[in-house]
């Protein structure tokens, strides 16, 4: 089995995402003889976001790329090999401002890759990087999983998308809520998820 581990926040070994997907990989390792795992801090060792240049080696020779974009374009290639031999994705998504962090955004915008992750048909896109699992460790300080909490979350919602676009259907959430809203709320909420990882099909 092939596990990638990404973890994307900013809080160090203050992070509760990062105390869950660790959690997570360890169960995989428990349960599953030879987990060949790969390991990227988005957070510590980010990803550069597109930019004009970087993007911009799509419609120039190769011949004529600057010295930037060939290190970018190999680093695009190493991330979607890397995601496209997973087997199983572990993704520790902190909630920022009711989205994903931006490190972690950046990520996705390096392996949502047209022909390589997803191609368009003439009846639209299909996804390509199907036949994994991702799990994803979702931790909010607030709570967001009421009605009225619903309305100002894209986070789950929007990576639940970006795998189905890219051909990933089998998508688990992990979640930890109230985690800045006192000490007891913060224990019961990783009581919770742990609970929740222990019961998960992985």
């Amino acid at each position: 089995m092939k596990l990638l581990h990404l973890d994307s926040s900013i809080l160090a070994a203050n992070s509760v995402s990062r105390q869950l997907t660790a959690v997570v990989a360890d169960t995989l390792r428990q349960r599953h003889a030879n987990v060949e795992t790969s390991y990227r801090d988005l957070a510590s060792q980010p990803i550069a976001h597109l930019s004009g240049e970087i993007i911009g080696a799509n419609f120039t020779a190769e011949a004529d790329w600057t010295a930037a974009q060939r290190s970018e374009a190999a680093l695009s290639n190493e991330l979607i090999e890397e995601f496209l031999a997973a087997d199983v994705v572990v993704i520790g998504a902190p909630m920022y401002n009711f989205s994903i962090p931006s490190q972690l955004k950046a990520w996705v915008d390096r392996v949502a890759a047209s022909g390589r992750t997803f191609k368009y048909t003439e009846n639209g896109p299909v996804g390509l990087a199907g036949g994994k699992k991702v799990i994803v460790v979702s931790s909010r300080g607030g709570v967001y999983s009421t009605e009225q909490g619903q309305l100002m979350d894209f986070q789950e919602d929007y990576l639940k998308t970006v795998m189905g676009f890219l051909g990933v259907n089998d998508v688990a959430f992990v979640r930890a809520e109230a985690v800045n809203m006192g000490e007891d709320k913060r224990a019961t909420a990783i009581h919770a998820a742990k609970d929740a990882i222990a019961k998960l099909a992985l």
